[in-house]
């Protein structure tokens, strides 16, 4: 069951910097080393995966796990 702190695919890097400010050494593990420009806050967590060659399945349990 999801809660309102579940993190999804579909979160956005803005959206998750809110519920969970400790993610931010995840986020930096996979070299998202710019998570304050703006164009960030509003890719989802999938793109960011894509993005940097990380499955975002992994990521996304990582991140509910920071």
């Amino acid at each position: 069951m999801e809660t309102m702190d579940t993190i999804t695919k579909d979160t956005t890097i803005g959206d998750l910097l809110s519920i969970k400010p400790g993610s931010v050494p995840v986020l930096m593990e996979i070299g998202m080393h710019c998570i304050g420009c703006p164009s960030s806050a509003s890719e989802t967590i999938e793109e960011a995966a894509i993005v940097h060659g990380v499955d975002p399945v992994e990521l996304v349990e990582k991140l509910n796990q920071a």
